[in-house]
């Protein structure tokens, strides 16, 4: 009776501890079918792949850890995505949460770069009908010199701080919260110099050269059928970057976004520093299917050592057939004028697990 009591009690501890913790695996397969001007049908992807692994321990007095790591492959050929970069590309961050909000520590998008998606009607997606990869960040990611890290290694994603500290704050009077990012200046070095506001002799950055401490900050309001983001950053080489976003659902099946934003390469580019860009979305419910839509501009396009203006204009249309809440088939196409046309069709499927 004795041995049965003392099974049993270790048995309701360890079911006790075991509750207090929790770890998910998740992920993402996405491939499809795309075509491009001037190019062949090739097989491409809507949204990143990933495989990740998230956890929660209950501390207790309401404290709890938080882990999260994820890594992004190429489904067509089951490669790590790129070659440059980490195993964890996607983030690798550990942390507490209470109620003082959340801190975390490691590898993760920026605070602007995690809060602007919810404002796109792709969602963040960084397929080419899509707009925040370019339009919704100004160029920000794709212009030399510029991204959220331009410090990182060659083909390193440029919207991510690694090296970095997170704050989340409550969420206050269940509307308002803040959220930023701070990073160090720990980094493999600039690769390229780049000149600035020095000489070929002596660059601004020179190569290898560590920059300044960068930081993301974003403050969010949502208050019923609506939403507000205001957002800044500044790099490690001193670009400055701001954006303001809303979205409004008028019905519960249509959502309305928009949003504005500028990039300012003042310490690095010497001619024409500013691209401002805005765009405008919607996402709209039918039975199973979700009609997405957008349209931006982006001017000017500045390209280090470039000092021609080009505007750009994209206009994105696509559809999503849900086959159950966890697969659905995509439709898309877009327009994209700049110096030339681009338009783009794409296909595929999406699964998430």
């Amino acid at each position: 009776m004795k041995k049965s009591l003392v099974a049993l009690a270790l048995m309701g501890a360890f079911s006790a501890a075991y509750a207090q913790s929790s770890v998910t695996i998740y992920g993402t397969l996405d491939a499809g079918i795309i075509k491009r001007t001037g190019a062949t049908v090739a097989e491409g992807k809507r949204d990143n792949n990933k495989l990740g692994f998230k956890g929660v321990e209950d501390l207790g007095s309401g404290l709890k850890a938080l882990f999260q790591l994820e890594i992004r492959y190429e489904p067509d050929t089951g490669t790590i995505e790129g070659t440059t970069r980490p195993l964890f590309q996607g983030q690798s961050r550990v942390g507490l949460q209470g109620d003082f909000g959340t801190v975390r520590l490691g590898r993760g998008l920026t605070a602007f770069q995690e809060s602007i998606t919810a404002f796109e009607p792709w969602a963040g997606m960084p397929n080419p009908a899509g707009f925040q990869t370019d339009l919704q960040v100004a160029g920000y990611v794709t212009t030399f010199g510029s991204g959220s890290d331009p410090l990182g290694p060659a083909g390193n994603s440029g919207n991510r701080f690694s090296n970095a500290v997170w704050y989340n704050s409550p969420v206050f009077g269940g509307m308002f919260q803040i959220n930023t990012t701070l990073g160090t200046k720990e980094n493999d070095g600039l690769a390229t110099a780049i000149i600035g506001h020095g000489t070929a002799a002596a660059p601004q950055y020179p190569v290898g050269a560590n920059g300044v401490a960068p930081y993301s900050i974003s403050a969010t309001a949502t208050n019923g059928p609506g939403a507000l983001m205001l957002a800044y950053e500044r790099n490690a080489v001193e670009t400055k970057f701001w954006s303001i976003a809303g979205s409004v659902k008028p019905i519960e099946d249509l959502k309305l976004m928009a949003s504005y934003q500028q990039q300012d390469q003042t310490e690095t580019v010497l001619i024409n520093p500013k691209t401002k860009a805005w765009v405008l979305g919607a996402n709209y419910t039918v039975g199973v299917t979700l009609i997405r839509a957008g349209y931006g501009q982006k001017t000017p396009d500045n390209v280090l050592n470039n000092p021609n203006l080009v505007k750009t204009k994209q206009a994105s249309l696509g559809a999503d057939y849900n086959l159950s809440p966890r697969t659905y088939l995509y439709v898309e196409g877009s327009n994209k004028r700049q110096a030339t046309v681009i338009n783009t069709f794409a296909m595929g499927i999406h699964h998430n697990f």
